[in-house]
């Protein structure tokens, strides 16, 4: 019996080629786009999952508050603080700390092997336990227990030494004062699926000793309590829950922070929080991250879509099915009559179901692995290159499409097999009203989220071009930026940047060059709380700190709204300031020509506000203006900002390099294009956006195929309708004007339903940016206006087809 009905299954898909071509095309279309959208949410949720350890792990954050006001959050605390935890609370087994290691590291074998490593840490030797690193050399119990021993990955052993065993040799630092270090250890390149790069480790006592080598004999990588740059994991002991150890930290800040005495004279309050290692890659972005990190609503919003896709494809099958039914009534009127039992004919309609289902999978796995490459290009995916699930994702994907395939079948099979033979065979066959419901229903449904994916598609492009377009304050533009020297010590290095900058702006080409601690597109990690002198009212706040040469401000078209640029005609500078209108306001100030000539206490020095810089975006529009204080440093080393004509790029560039070469041999060559950098901070929106109009697109369509089968129905159900109104002098317009009405009702209820979900949704999503676009109700109209369009062009192709038949052969039909 199962073997007669497949034979009958694969002979009505062949016999109806237009009609199983259509419904194959949108169920390959819909399980094309959900199977490549859950690869890439697979891949985006399973960061860290390869650490075994990843469910007892939590990193901790540290929010302060100023002034009774939320002033930071930073994904770096104290690193006194995981250690404490680990005396106080017994909910913890380990832990491990962490802080960027960046180095300019050589072969003294063979000084031309130089290359600026900014991938990896001093840490705890803990790490290679709790983050699961696999030594392939070495040997994990002391491969970090001294000072100046260091880890290579795989890859960055071979950078510097071949294919040679590079256990016991040495890497030299050149930042300033060399230094050695024992090669300790190889471990396995860290997966791309981390939420940290890691291409080398230093031991964390290697830290301590430098430290005390400059002069500070306070221990401040065990002891500091104000020291907010470390990264500290916490490990659980196993069934601890890491919500009961949250309840316990703020009964610990207030005894080890905010109970300082600075704390509590500058009104500053410290909160510490838990995240799980697994939710840093998508539900974490705070100051100083390791990482760019996902977005944790943008990977749940595709996977949302790819359920409307795929639900949407089989709501057509369903639809396409019913347009059918008065062919297929009479087929199974004459099957009841020989004698089958509705059993019979739903197991048939239900086996054609499946065909058409399997068959559909199976061309849309194939898309999916061609089609894989470009995907994960789009999407920025570093998992696999090609196609490939997960076991946890492939089972349910398998239980979501044995379920769609059986319910999409399901709807027809059971009306179609509970026709009466007699009723149908007289020609009297009409279907239900609740059938009719359902399946306008369904194409509400159906429209109603296309309509949000159309609004949603509209204000995602809005938002990104609304960054991308907005003044910043400030000009990047034909900014070539050169990684800073790092090789040579202070001493040495002042006498020979002036002159490296002296000799760029003698070459054609260059109008400008400037050396600053950072550049716009970059975070600022130095920070300080900051005093205002005889104000005992006033609390310290914090300030962003950012050191600048004389020619920084010029070179950045920078404005000032009160006071004036550092100048060499002042030799007071050196304890003088520039501060941003962000940072007046902080501080208290009425205005900027009230902050000028006023007092700051800086750590140690008391200094004095020369200019008011306006507010300018140092990094892009997800994030607030800093409050920002400028100081002077005319020797810094961070970034040369070197401003170039574009006419004749390659040669410049082989200027700077031929200098660069000439006065900083030891330093590898290191540039880069400012507005490019500073865009890249856009790419992840903007990538969103190119998948979101896809997928939105891709929706759409198939929804037409069900709007299509709907309409086809409706002129099947009117055929005789048609043909009387013609023959009764009605034109064509008036037919397709007649027909057309009843979907456009639809979706206009679908317009209904959609605008409140889009704003909802799509507030949410704005949430995210500092600077955002406020959804204007010209977006709804328009997204209307498409969905109306799109539901006229599908559903007057059959009406005009309709109302251009023969009505001869429209009344011959019944």
């Amino acid at each position: 019996m199962f073997k007669n009905h497949w034979k009958l299954a694969i002979r009505n898909l062949v016999k109806r080629k237009g009609y199983s071509s259509l419904n194959i095309l949108g169920l390959v279309i819909g399980i094309t786009c959900c199977l490549l959208i859950f690869q890439y949410v697979a891949y985006e949720k399973s960061y860290d999952d390869f650490n075994k350890k990843a469910g007892r792990i939590v990193r901790l954050r540290l929010d302060s508050w100023q002034k009774g006001k939320l002033a930071w959050q930073s994904a770096t605390v104290y690193p006194a603080i995981a250690p404490t935890m680990k005396k106080e609370f017994p909910e913890v087994e380990n832990f491990c700390r962490l802080i960027d290691a960046n180095l300019l590291l050589s072969n003294p074998e063979n000084r031309n092997i130089k290359f600026n490593e900014t991938k990896g840490y001093y840490a705890d030797s803990s790490i290679l336990d709790m983050f699961n690193i696999q030594l392939v050399k070495g040997n994990p119990a002391t491969a970090l227990d001294a000072p100046d021993k260091i880890l290579l990955s795989e890859t960055t052993a071979r950078k510097y030494f071949g294919n040679q065993n590079p256990l016991g040799k040495t890497l030299t630092a050149r930042d300033g004062q060399p230094q050695n270090y024992e090669v300790s250890g190889v471990f396995k390149d860290y997966p791309a699926n981390s939420h940290l790069i890691i291409n080398h480790l230093l031991s964390y006592s290697t830290l301590g000793k430098a430290i005390r080598l400059g002069g500070d004999s306070t221990n401040p990588t065990e002891t500091a309590w104000g020291w907010y740059d470390f990264y500290a994991y916490v490990q659980l002991r196993p069934g601890a829950d890491y919500h009961q150890l949250q309840s316990k930290l703020p009964a610990f800040c207030e005894r080890h922070i905010n109970n300082a005495p600075w704390n509590m004279k500058n009104n500053v309050k410290d909160a510490l929080f838990l995240l799980p290692l697994k939710d840093i890659h998508l539900y974490s972005n705070y100051n100083q991250e390791a990482e760019v990190n996902g977005n944790g609503k943008s990977v749940n919003f595709l996977f949302l879509i790819a359920f409307f896709i795929i639900v949407i494809a089989w709501v057509n099958y369903t639809n396409l099915a019913t347009a059918r039914s008065l062919e297929r009534a009479k087929e199974v009127g004459v099957r009841k009559v020989l004698g089958a039992i509705r059993g019979d004919l739903i197991l048939q309609f239900l086996t054609e179901s499946l065909l058409l289902n399997v068959i559909s999978l199976l061309l849309a796995l194939g898309l999916a692995w061609l089609l894989a490459p470009l995907f994960n290009d789009l999407v920025g995916s570093g998992g696999d290159k090609f196609f490939a699930l997960p076991l946890d994702y492939s089972l349910g994907f398998a239980g979501l499409f044995l379920l769609g395939t059986f319910l999409s079948g399901a709807y027809p099979a059971f009306v179609l097999s509970g026709y009466h033979p007699i009723t149908v065979l007289k020609g009297l066959f009409k279907n239900s009203t609740g059938g009719l419901l359902l399946r306008k229903s369904l194409i509400v449904g159906q429209f109603a989220v296309s309509v949000i994916l159309i609004a949603g598609t509209i204000l995602v492009y809005q938002q990104v071009q609304y960054m991308r377009s907005q003044q910043l304050g400030v000009n990047i533009n034909q900014t070539l930026v050169i990684e800073g020297a790092s090789a040579l010590q202070d001493s040495v290095y002042q006498n020979v940047f002036q002159p490296f900058k002296t000799s760029l702006l003698q070459q054609t080409g260059i109008k400008s060059v400037t050396a600053s601690s950072s550049v716009m597109g970059k975070e600022i990690y130095w920070t300080n709380g900051i005093n205002r002198v005889g104000e005992s009212s006033k609390s310290a706040v914090t300030l962003y700190l950012l050191g600048i040469d004389y020619d920084f401000l010029p070179s950045y078209d920078l404005k000032l709204v009160a006071g004036r640029n550092f100048s060499r005609e002042f030799g007071t500078d050196k304890k003088a300031v520039l501060i941003n209108e962000k940072a007046v306001d902080l501080l208290g100030f009425k205005d900027a020509a009230d902050a000028l000539a006023g007092k700051l206490r800086v750590g140690r020095d008391t200094v004095t506000i020369a200019g008011v810089v306006s507010n300018y975006h140092h990094q892009g529009l997800q994030k607030t203006i800093d409050p920002t204080l400028i100081l002077l440093r005319p020797n810094i080393r961070g970034f040369y900002s070197v401003k170039v004509d574009t006419k004749n790029m390659p040669s410049t560039i082989r200027a700077i390099e031929s200098n660069w070469n000439k006065y900083f041999p030891d330093d590898p060559f290191h540039y880069f294009f400012l507005d490019d950098a500073y865009n890249e901070q856009y790419k992840a929106d903007i990538r969103f956006g190119k998948v979101f109009g896809l997928f939105a697109s891709l929706a759409i369509l198939i929804a037409c195929f069900g709007l299509l089968g709907l309409s086809a129905y409706n002129v099947l159900q009117r055929t005789k309708e048609i043909g009387i109104r013609k023959v009764l002098g009605a034109s064509a317009r008036s037919l397709v004007l007649l027909l057309s009405k009843e979907f456009l009702y639809l979706v206009l209820i679908s317009l209904v339903i959609a605008i409140p979900l889009t704003w909802w949704v799509m507030n949410s999503w704005l949430q995210d940016f500092a600077y955002r676009i406020s959804i204007q109700w010209w977006v709804f109209v328009l997204a209307g206006i498409t969905a109306i369009f799109i539901a006229l062009a599908t559903v007057g192709f059959q009406a005009l087809k309709a109302a251009l038949t023969n009505p001869v052969d429209s009344l011959r039909t019944e």
